[in-house]
Formats: C-alpha cells, structure tokens, sequence
C-alpha cells in the first residue's frame, strides 16, 4: 500500500521539507527533480505547485497534500481538510492576501475600485470580495511580480504578504486584508473513505502538528531540594504540570518541564537563584498532546 503525497514547489517547498524531518520524515531532493526520496516505504511524494495541488487532490492523482486555504478557496476544489498547520516561509504567522495601491494613490477604499484594473493571482477570490462590496472593476490575472504592476498596468494589486517587506519595498499601501490562509493538510474524499490511506494520513497529521506545536519550545531539566520546591514551581509555566522525580539523596527532586523558548533567558536565572541546580535546556522535534 502506497499513499501518494503532494508537497508544495516553490516559497513553501524549503519550510515544508524541514517541517518533514522534523516530524521524522527524512527526505533527500536532487537538483531538478520533482520526486523527493522519503525513507517511509508507505510515502510516495511528489513536489507541485501549491497552486495545483487541492484540485489534483480532488480529482484522486494524488490522496493527499499540502497547500494554502486560499488555492482551495480559489479552486473550488471539494477535498478534506485534515489537519491546520501554522507555517509558512519565514514566519508562523498566518499568509495573508491584501488589497494594495500605490502610497500615492488617491484611492482609499474598496469603493474607489469601481471601474479601475487589478491585477492578482486570485481571480476568483478577488471577484468575490469586491462582489461583497458592490464594486464592479477589471480583474486581470497576474503571472507574478504582482507587487511592481502599479501603478503602471494596475490601479491596485491583490497580493500576498507575509511580513508586508516587499509591498514596503515596492511603496504600496494596504487597504483591506482579503483572506488570512494557512497551510492545510488535505485529502481526497475517497482516500479519506479507506481505512488503511485514512489511518496513514491521520498518522502524517499527528506527526506534523507535533512538529509544528514544539517550534520554538524547549525541554528543561533541573535538581531541586525540597527546601525551595515550592519557590521553583511557582516560576514554572509548563504545558500541564511539570515532571518530578525523586532521587537517590531524599531530599533532593529532579524536575522537567516543555516552556516557551523565548521565556529561557529569564527563566533560567530565576531559578538559578531559587535554588535550581544542574539545570540543562534541550531542543525538541515533536510535542503531542
């Protein structure tokens, strides 16, 4: 049994194989290839457009993919939607797609479209929303490098943006936020019907969610006497409750907890001086609740 998987080409493609091995799915690419080696001889894995993928899926070349909420809105496309996973190029924020003009554009509102030409990617998506609006203006599909047609050959410009740098750079102005997307794992209905290609995929799911909720956290162990137990847990954040073990000297405790990694700088001096000792921080690939 084989489950055919699509994996996104292109900005996402970096991200989307770390995030793999992280989730302990170890692939290896050679240049120009199109087919990843994954060491799980129940992976077959193919890179394509994240455009693409949610229609392939749909249409069963493929049982399941990776791509934006946007291209299965933008689509159409009738899949399952297994699991959310918050990463994208460079952040772990949501990708967003805004309305933009040029900072000196007279233009202000989705109303002064009205008659005027934009240029996106997301035809149908744009269509909808200016729709919403009641606003009537020529949308014009973009092969790319939307963010430089205005204002020469766009009035604005439906874009996506994940930090905003390049609309920055290219002197552009949001006006409205179209559609906040994440990545989505997905499935063919039918694949998601089979009890074998439904358990792998659910397997997929868990292991990439676990990957994505331990970035940017870290183990911590530490020794403790009970003397200063109390004052060390009341410094803890922890996902639950913290570990704590006994050791061979009775009066002394060992403790582990999972915390933020941003909160270590400050922590680890705090509980320096609250009586913590041995204390060792550890990176982690996967956290499952």
């Amino acid at each position: 049994m084989k489950l055919k998987l699509a994996l996104p080409k292109g900005s996402l493609q970096e991200s989307t194989m770390e995030l793999m091995r992280r989730a302990g799915f170890h692939c290896s690419l050679s240049s120009r290839s199109y087919f990843p080696w994954v060491d799980d001889e129940e992976l077959d894995a193919m890179l394509i457009r994240a455009q693409e993928i949610a229609r392939y899926v749909e249409d069963g070349v493929f049982d399941a993919g990776l791509t934006g909420k946007d291209w299965i809105l933008e689509t159409g496309a009738v899949v399952v939607e297994v699991a959310d996973l918050v990463y994208a190029k460079q952040t772990r924020q949501p990708f967003r797609w805004v309305l933009a003009v040029p900072e000196n554009s007279p233009i202000q509102t989705v109303h002064d479209l009205e008659g005027k030409r934009i240029s996106t990617e997301i035809v149908n998506l744009t269509r909808a929303y200016l729709e919403k609006h009641g606003v009537r203006a020529d949308i014009e599909f973009s092969w790319g490098a939307t963010e430089a047609k205005a204002p020469d050959l766009a009035d604005a410009i439906v874009d996506g943006t994940e930090t905003g740098s390049s609309l920055r750079a290219n002197k552009l102005r949001v006006l409205d936020t179209i559609l906040e997307s994440t990545t989505k794992l997905i499935a063919n209905t039918s694949s998601w019907e089979d009890p074998w290609k439904r358990h792998k995929i659910e397997n997929v799911a868990m292991l990439l969610q676990g990957a994505i909720l331990a970035d940017g956290m870290v183990g911590l162990k530490m020794n403790v006497s009970r003397n200063d137990l109390d004052q060390v847990l009341g410094l803890l954040p922890a996902l639950k409750r913290p570990t704590i073990s006994g050791l061979a000297d009775e009066q002394w405790v060992a403790i582990e907890v999972i915390i933020d990694e941003s909160a270590v700088r400050e922590l680890i001096p705090a509980l320096k001086r609250a009586g913590a000792q041995g204390l060792v921080e550890y990176p982690l690939n996967k956290v499952i609740y």
